[in-house]
């Protein structure tokens, strides 16, 4: 029976993830976001034969953070970005084509596995079946991260992953030395992913010299579990999945990390440099800042990170009793990778990535945490039941325990499917916006370029490549359209940078934007000022740069 049970609830596990996920879907069937819009559109490259190439610039971080010297398009796609959450779609578009189905069905089938991983994990530390259940079943619908596992993003390929990374660390230090070596495939393939995935290989490498410093500490009572041939082998296969993105890297950009080895990735001040091309992010306007908004920096993506952390993965109610379950845990040698990359993660967050954390970057990475997480908030929900149960006369702790569980269990489900039907609505008028868009512009040739503030986004809902809007000052502005030789300019009321606004309101134009072509009404709340509450939710605009171009003074159709 224990045996059948080991085969058929993983796979009911397995099945309930897939199906909540591809419910998900169904909220939003379409990439909905900048990062997901960039992996289907370096996707489709691939899949039309492009190689790792695409006709737009979603940010100038792709090109240097400057306005090239020799600015042009098509560019080498993933200067920022990891590839593998495009490559995986490959599969599905050669046998579907380049449909949004096609482009979700490989991080359903991937993400779900996480469920099942969950709950043998969860057995194998000892934190008993109900516990391990429980805990899949809230992994197969985490929160309000959910929605994010059914989009053609990292989100769903991480988790996993990094998951499998750390438990394969925890069976090494337990003498599982194999394992340690499959630890180091598994952060190649979350780095293949995700950029943080180095984090994930800190934290294997700090577990292997922990075993080593507890051997030592021990004075030869104690040999270390994981021999250096099996650390080696780790780092090895690390390699072996990473090493041939490296040198496509090198090649094409001369950088491991494209985007980051200017700094300007890092020593941004706020999120609105990210989008700049004229700001200063040198080392030194950095530190010439001040130590108080250097520190206050810090200290708020710290205070970001903890607060997306407990309200977005833990649902908020189960946050505390995570902080129960992890300092039941504390000693647990299963629990220590996992707590090393925590450390490192939230640590990163405050002294590296602090202006980064509110806009995704700290979610992505704490996917890989999510697992481990509720695991110890149920712990933790099993020992404040048992706890409260001793205190309360009539109150039976088995009973209280599963009351409790279910509580927590079924609070993260609703905020799940809360969270799913308010990004979804979100997620809807955005796509039903570009849609229109894309109608307005049928006539246009392929080849005519728009600047707006999503271009990823556009070449996925209209095929038009183009520029994103940079955060400067409108002759910045019209020597990027100059530069690329934009014909279109669309803005969106929810995504626009300030010096355009006037724009989207009808105030004057300079001479080189035309009247518009097309607008849809803003039918959203107003604000009581007559001028900004008339400006459309959309507007397309002709841009002229080139010597002959009328429409900006005649009128203009596509």
């Amino acid at each position: 029976m224990l045996r059948c049970d080991a085969v058929r609830i993983p796979f009911a596990l397995y099945a309930f993830a897939l199906a909540a996920r591809a419910v998900l879907f169904a909220v939003h069937a379409d990439a909905a976001y900048p990062d997901s819009y960039y992996y289907v559109d370096v996707a489709r490259a691939l899949q039309a034969g492009h190689g790792f190439n695409i006709d737009f610039i979603w940010s100038f971080v792709d090109v240097g953070g400057r306005i090239p010297a020799q600015p042009m398009l098509p560019i080498p796609s993933n200067a920022h970005w990891m590839p593998l959450a495009s490559i995986v779609q490959l599969p599905t578009m050669w046998l579907l084509g380049p449909t949004p189905l096609a482009s979700t069905i490989p991080f359903l089938l991937i993400g779900a596995l996480a469920a099942p991983l969950t709950w043998f994990l969860a057995r194998e530390v000892g934190a008993g079946d109900r516990i391990a259940v429980a805990a899949a079943i809230a992994v197969a619908l985490p929160a309000a991260a959910a929605i994010y596992m059914a989009q053609p993003d990292n989100f769903a390929l991480y988790q996993p992953l990094g998951t499998a990374a750390l438990w394969l660390a925890a069976r090494g230090l337990r003498g599982k030395r194999r394992s340690f070596a499959l630890a180091g495939l598994m952060v190649g393939l979350a780095t293949l992913a995700r950029n943080d995935g180095v984090l994930l290989g800190a934290a294997v490498g700090l577990a292997f010299l922990w075993d080593r410093w507890r051997s030592w500490r021990s004075k030869g009572g104690r040999m270390p579990a994981i021999p250096w041939r099996y650390a080696f082998a780790c780092f090895g296969l690390f390699l072996v999945v990473m090493a041939p993105w490296y040198l496509r890297q090198l090649a094409v950009f001369g950088s491991l990390s494209p985007s980051s080895s200017s700094g300007r990735i890092l020593l941004i001040q706020n999120y609105e440099q990210m989008n700049s091309v004229t700001s200063d992010t040198s080392l030194a306007a950095f530190l010439g800042q001040g130590i108080g908004p250097l520190l206050a920096s810090r200290i708020l993506g710290l205070v970001s990170a903890i607060q997306i952390f407990a309200v977005i993965a833990c649902s908020a109610v189960l946050a505390p009793f995570v902080v129960v379950g992890a300092w039941a845990r504390r000693r647990s040698t299963d629990f220590g990778p996992f707590f090393l990359y925590a450390g490192l993660l939230f640590a990163a967050s405050a002294l590296i990535f602090a202006v980064h954390v509110p806009y995704g970057t700290f979610l992505h990475s704490a996917e890989a945490l999510i697992p481990y997480t509720y695991i110890a908030g149920l712990e933790g929900v099993v020992i404040a039941a048992t706890w409260a149960a001793r205190r309360r006369r009539g109150w039976q702790e088995d009973r209280a325990a599963r009351l409790f569980l279910i509580a927590a269990v079924v609070t993260v489900v609703l905020n799940a499917g809360a969270f799913a039907f308010l990004a979804g609505r979100s997620w809807n008028e955005d796509r039903d916006l570009r849609l229109d868009a894309g109608a307005a512009l049928a006539g246009a040739p392929r080849t005519d370029l728009l600047l707006s503030a999503d271009p990823a986004g556009f070449e996925y809902f209209t095929g038009h490549g183009g520029v994103v809007t940079p955060n400067d000052s409108l002759d910045v502005i019209h020597e990027v359209a100059a530069d690329y030789g934009a014909r279109w300019l669309v803005l969106e009321r929810a995504h626009i940078v300030t010096p355009l606004i006037p724009i989207l309101e009808m105030k004057p134009r300079p001479s080189w934007i035309g009247a518009p072509i097309y607008t849809v009404p803003y039918a959203g709340p107003t604000t009581g000022n007559p001028v900004a509450d008339a400006a459309p939710a959309l507007a397309i605009f002709p841009i002229c740069t080139t010597a002959g171009d009328t429409r900006c003074a005649t009128g203009a159709t596509p």
